[in-house]
């Protein structure tokens, strides 16, 4: 099954919607990866400032690639240059159970 990967990251007050335009302006990078699932940012509802990166890969190979990917380190770079986020936290799931809505339902 596939493995989940989730990065906490802290973003202080006024820094939210340049998070989010780095993440928009790079997801194409992601996506080319080989092994690659899914992606998700998610943003928090509530009065929390810890938004959450969840992607999913085939495995922890594919995963480590991404890390260790030219892609990966210019996106980091450009954080590390002009921050906003600080504490950032990862988070490791193996997927033993997994559902989903079907799609492409026919209607009778």
């Amino acid at each position: 099954m596939s493995i989940v990967r989730i990065n906490a990251i802290t973003v202080p007050e006024g820094a939210a919607e340049e998070l989010q335009r780095r993440f928009e302006n790079r997801i194409g990078e992601v996506e080319t990866m080989e092994g690659f699932e899914s992606f998700e940012l998610l943003r928090p509802s509530e009065d929390n400032n810890t938004w959450y990166v969840y992607t999913r890969w085939e495995s922890e190979e594919a995963f480590l690639a991404w890390v260790h990917s030219p892609s990966f380190a210019r996106g980091h770079a450009e954080a590390s240059a002009q921050p906003v986020a600080h504490g950032a936290e990862l988070l490791s799931f193996d997927i033993v159970l997994s559902a989903s809505s079907s799609s492409g339902k026919e209607d009778a």
